[in-house]
Order: structure tokens, then sequence, then C-alpha cells
């Protein structure tokens, strides 16, 4: 496999998979709605520029991006895309976005009075988010008027867009709390609309487009749906005879080193485990630097040759050891998969997160970004 030459551990992510689900979300928000691929994080380790470049060819009508680093990064590898960064960018930075034609958001008075410091940023395009009820991010519904009214009083500066983002409606049985907050969302581009800006309304993520129809206004911010992953197990036991998503990302690394153990012997540091029979392990050049994560110790599995291998001890930082006993055929440089598919077998992010007590938003995206991306 050239693409992987040199590599001790890949991810490859599948184009069909992505194409897929690009139409299904197509599909579901309509023509007259607008979709922003949500490509921050490294495309939740997916790998920032080829999943964006990606979603450009498949035709995704913004990009969206945590800072103004990666906005940069991708107006360097070609992205002509409207790109929107959804994070807090420095002030020092407001005309690096500018010049490269990036819009900005903007959610507190605090980074209003910012632009207003500034000379020089004729025309920057800012989207407001306002604070709806998660209460991260985003102006205060009170202070919606007054934020107005201070932009009015800045030359040039173009509201392009109005957002918000939902607290809670990855679960399908709580509604109240996200129609809630579409409530109070639509008030505030009701403010927005009696001072004369028209902007692009966008609240929904993939939860929110998936299950709340009304929530797709102008635009739609999906992210962790058109990798083909479920934003949560509520989500997909609602949806999943509705539409079919596809993940695109498989983690693979090789089979380094094979050697036999008797009955008794322990492994890893600190000699957490011991075998209970003669056996075989592999050592895997692969650990928590590179993404998997330590609490996988002794409980984790991988797959070679189609069959399941148990993590035996600890996880280390570039190695962990795989009980191969009952897999005849395993030689050095077989093709492990940690998420993914082999033959029947299969290791999703979710279960990989499940056995390691967080989400598998976290999972993926902590995959280490110098692990090399193969799209296919």
């Amino acid at each position: 496999m050239k693409e992987r030459s040199g590599v001790r551990t890949w991810i490859e992510v599948d184009n069909k998979a992505l194409q897929n689900n690009y139409k299904v979300f197509r599909h579901l928000i309509g023509p007259e709605c607008k979709l922003m691929a949500v490509a921050k994080s490294n495309a939740y380790g997916h790998g920032l520029v080829d999943y964006s470049r990606t979603m450009q060819e498949l035709g995704a009508d913004w990009i969206g991006v945590d800072s103004i680093t990666e906005a940069l990064r991708l107006r360097r590898e070609g992205i002509c895309k409207p790109i929107l960064v959804l994070g807090y960018t420095l002030p020092e930075m407001l005309a690096e976005a500018l010049a490269n034609n990036v819009s900005l958001t903007i959610s507190s008075m605090d980074s209003l009075r910012d632009l207003g410091r500034l000379r020089d940023l004729s025309n920057l395009k800012i989207h407001l988010k306002i604070d709806t009820g998660m209460h991260r991010q985003g102006f205060q519904p009170e202070e919606m008027a007054e934020a107005i009214r201070g932009i009015k009083k800045l030359k040039n500066i173009e509201v392009e867009g109005i957002f918000t983002h939902f607290a809670t409606a990855k679960n399908p049985a709580f509604p109240a709390e996200t129609k809630a907050q579409i409530q109070k969302f639509e008030e505030a581009v009701e403010i927005a609309h009696k001072y004369g800006f028209k902007p692009i309304c966008h609240a929904a993520a993939s939860s929110g487009a998936i299950i709340f129809p009304e929530s797709h206004f102008d635009m739609v911010r999906i992210g962790i749906g058109l990798m083909g992953l479920w934003p949560s197990k509520e989500v997909e036991a609602y949806a999943q005879n509705k539409i079919h998503l596809m993940p695109a990302l498989s983690w693979r690394t090789i089979v380094a080193e094979i050697k036999t153990l008797e009955k008794g012997e322990r492994v890893s540091y600190d000699y957490t485990e011991a075998v209970n029979r003669k056996s075989k392990i592999a050592i895997l050049p692969v650990g928590y630097w590179h993404g998997f994560r330590r609490n996988l110790s002794s409980i984790g599995s991988v797959i070679i040759d189609g069959q399941m291998a148990k993590v035996l001890g600890r996880v280390t930082m570039d190695m962990m050891i795989v009980d191969i006993t009952d897999i005849k055929k395993a030689k050095v440089g077989d093709i492990v998969t940690l998420i993914g598919k082999d033959g029947q077998a299969e290791i999703s992010a979710a279960e990989m997160a499940y056995l390691s007590d967080t989400s598998w938003y976290e999972t993926v995206t902590c995959i280490n970004p110098l692990v090399k991306r193969i799209y296919r």
C-alpha cells in the first residue's frame, strides 16, 4: 500500500462514506438551506485540510473551524468556500481574518469593543452568537439590542450571520429545552431585523438538523454526522431507520513483534496482568501518545486477521501488547485494526469510547494529528 509506506500507524478515511453522509444531510435539510461542514479540531480527527477539501468538492456551502489558525491554513491550502471561525479570535488577528476573507464569531460586548478600537477593518464579516441557554459563548438575549446598536456605530462591519448552539438537542425524549432555545433565538433574530440587518440564521448542528426541522433556518452546521458518527445513542435510536450514516474513519497499525510467554508470566509496566495459559503475544507500535487511551489497558481489543485480540497490561506511550494466542496465522507486518472493520469483526468509535468512559467525539478527535491520514 504505497500511501502508507514508511508509517507504522495511520488513519483511513472513506470518501464514499463521506459522500453518502453528505447526501443524507443535503436531502434532510432541503434545497433552500445551506450546509456548513464543521472541520474544527482537525476535522474531529479526520484531517483538517483533506476533509475540508473533500467537503468543498462535494458542494458544502461553508466550512466551520474553531480558530483563525485553522482558517488561515485552509486558505493557504486553496479552500475558497466561505469560512466561519466559531471560536474566539484574538484582537491582533482581526486584520488577518479580513485579509483572507474569513468570517468571525463575535459573542461578547468585550469583543465588540475590540472591533471598535481597531482601524481599517472595512467589510470585516461577523456572525453574532447568541447565548440562548447553553451559557458558553454568546450575547445574553437582553444584550442583543445594545449589541446591535453598538455594531451600527462601527463603520463597514458586515453582520453576515447570527447563530446559537443547542445544549440538549441530542436527546429527542426531552425537546422542551431545545424548543425554548429556538424561541429565544427567533426573538434575537427579530431584533436584528428590526435594526435593518438580514443575516444568515443558523442554530442546528447534527442533532438539531436530524430531530428539530424547525431549527434549520438558513443554514445548519454539521460536524460529526458528516463523518458518519451519530451525535448520541438517543439520536441513533430515533433516526437509524430513517437515515443511514456510514462511519468514514478507520484506524490501523501493524504487528511489530511476536513472542511466546509461559503461563503466569506478567506483562508491561507494573505487571498489572498475567497470562493464564501459555500465550503468544504481539507488540503493536502505537500507544497513548497516538491517541489509544491508557484506560483501555487490559480491557480494550484490536482486530488481527478478522479476529479480536485483547489488550494485555498497560497501554504505554508508544507501544502496547495484545494476546494473539488464538490467532494462529498472525505474523509480523500484519495489519491491525484499532477502529473500523476487518472481515466480520468491527470495533466502532462508540464501543471504544464506552470502554474508556468517554464520548466518541473525544475518541476520534484525540487521535494525534501527526498520525497520517489517507483518503480513499
